[in-house]
């Protein structure tokens, strides 16, 4: 191997080294302070929206592990063509030269991440010091004499010790990334987990109405009634999952009120509890698309403590805050109009999972999750649409963004037997519901479908038609109305600023 490509191989090593050295440390100081996590985040905060929108869009669930990709690239990237610049005579120093700059990236990063102590620096700078002493050994190894080894000309002895060399920088680099994917597991799974399991969740006061038996009609490849939380949708903007422990969690209500006050989870768990059935969907759904989902939430009436807060005149926003920074701006009035807007705890029966807002999240019917489901909730503050524009509304987005009328189908996708067909699907238009359904096939007369019961016009409601599919390609269109007689608009528009519209079509061939 040659002296550039063991070069290349030892910038790796030491690039690797050092981010698993870090994400070991960040067991001990947070995910968050991980350099490769808060680079990421940071990321996130500064792109701009056409970026984020598409990565949401192209990547779906998996946007972070795109962008987590995307960022490992890059560093393997510059690591690998800083260690080839690096073995070249005199020039080592470019080795230290750019580690001190990932380092100094590393820190800006972790050291300006929301509530950041300075113990967030700890991971980035015990990785770059282990990262230097490697880079010192090992191209003390490759350079000799301050000229690089050529195999053509150096004695036989010096080859083993050039071998020796790759096959320890190998080692070194399986390794440190077996070690880094320790710690980030270490890191995600230390403390919290356990006391998320010790949650006692308290009997609601007002308990959910019961899934009625027609709600759920059971078809292949028809969504379910009930989302599961491993199958609920996840779109947020946390690069890691927040980990906030109960019992240090704290509640701020502050802002435009006569009586701002904190409350610990304890308190609020001690709190009269209701539990409701709501469907939410991401405003990044497209039509047809799968963003969206139902279940039983538990928890407290946001307008039973707001009302303990007293909001002032010209308070017409509420902004929440996660634990990570990110916000949302949700229209008072909707927090106390008399609909289900919930701080929950639970989900499906148990407290909420990490990934969708553990310890306490916000859940609104009617509106998009972008100005209403703050996960990893730790503030309330009453302010106005005119002094403050939240994370999305200050990248182009709707300050105020109602649910519109969607269907979709479900079952059949692409192929058929021909025969009689069952067409199926969800429709959704909470706070108004769902009064009818209609398909139709190549652009043919609307036929009404069959209705499934429901909870409430808060959830979405299962349909079905029987088709009598003749062979050949056909394309199925289906559309909705809700219950004050509005259909679901036909022109196709995409997600943003407020929502897509548009009627959701399927080819199917037919054999």
């Amino acid at each position: 191997m040659t002296s550039r490509a063991t070069g290349a191989l030892t910038g790796l090593a030491a690039a690797a080294t050092a981010v698993a050295v870090a994400e070991l440390a960040a067991v001990f100081t947070g995910p968050a302070t991980a350099p490769l996590t808060a680079v990421g985040s940071t990321v996130i905060d500064h792109a701009p929206a056409i970026v984020v929108e598409f990565g949401i869009g192209v990547f779906g669930h998996y946007d972070k592990v795109a962008l987590f990709t995307g960022v490992l690239l890059l560093l393997a990237g510059a690591a690998a063509a800083i260690g080839t610049a690096a073995v070249r005579p005199g020039r080592s120093w470019l080795a230290y030269l750019g580690l001190a700059g990932f380092a100094g990236v590393g820190l800006a990063a972790v050291l300006t991440r929301p509530g950041a102590a300075p113990t967030a620096a700890l991971p980035t700078l015990l990785g770059a010091a282990v990262a230097a002493g490697l880079f010192r050994v090992a191209i003390a190894r490759v350079v000799s004499d301050g000229s690089p080894i050529d195999p053509a000309s150096a004695p036989d002895r010096d080859q083993p010790s050039r071998r020796s060399v790759v096959r320890a920088l190998g080692w070194g680099l399986g390794a440190a990334v077996m070690v880094g994917a320790s710690g980030r597991w270490l890191s995600n799974q230390r403390g919290v987990a356990t006391a998320r399991s010790a949650v006692e969740l308290p009997q609601p006061v007002d308990p959910a109405a019961p899934v009625p038996a027609g709600a759920d009609r059971d078809l292949p490849d028809l969504t379910p009634y009930v989302t599961g939380n491993d199958s609920f949708y996840r779109i947020d903007t946390a690069l890691v999952v927040p980990r906030i422990d109960p019992a240090t969690w704290r509640l701020r209500i502050h802002g435009r009120v006569r009586h701002p006050y904190e409350l610990s989870f304890e308190e609020l768990l001690a709190r009269p509890m209701v539990a409701r059935h709501i469907t939410l969907a991401c405003v990044s759904n497209e039509v047809g698309g799968e963003l969206v989902g139902n279940a039983s939430w538990l928890g407290v009436p946001v307008a039973d403590l707001l009302a303990a807060a007293q909001p002032l005149p010209g308070a017409d926003q509420v902004v929440s805050r996660a634990s990570d920074g990110w916000t949302c701006g949700t229209p008072t009035e909707a927090l106390t109009d008399g609909r289900d807007a919930l701080l929950a705890v639970g989900m499906n029966g148990e407290p909420l999972p990490l990934e969708h807002g553990f310890p306490v999240r916000m859940v609104v019917p009617g509106l998009y999750g972008y100005v209403s489901a703050c996960k990893w909730l730790t503030e309330l503050e009453l302010s106005s649409f005119d002094d403050f524009d939240a994370y999305w509304v200050r990248r182009g987005w709707s300050a105020q963004a109602p649910i519109k009328t969607q269907s979709r189908i479900d079952t059949p996708r692409r192929r058929a037997a021909a025969g009689v067909v069952t067409v199926a699907g969800v429709a959704w238009a909470q706070q108004r519901g769902i009064e009818r359904v209609e398909v139709r096939v190549d652009g043919g007369p609307w036929q009404e479908a069959t209705l499934a019961d429901t909870v409430s016009a808060d959830t979405w409601r299962q349909w079905w038609w029987r088709w009598e599919a003749s062979p050949g390609e056909h394309t199925l269109t289906v559309r909705a109305t809700d219950t004050t007689g509005q259909p679901q608009p036909a022109d196709l528009a995409p997600p943003a600023p407020d929502g897509a519209t548009g009627w959701h079509s399927v080819r199917i061939d037919v054999a």
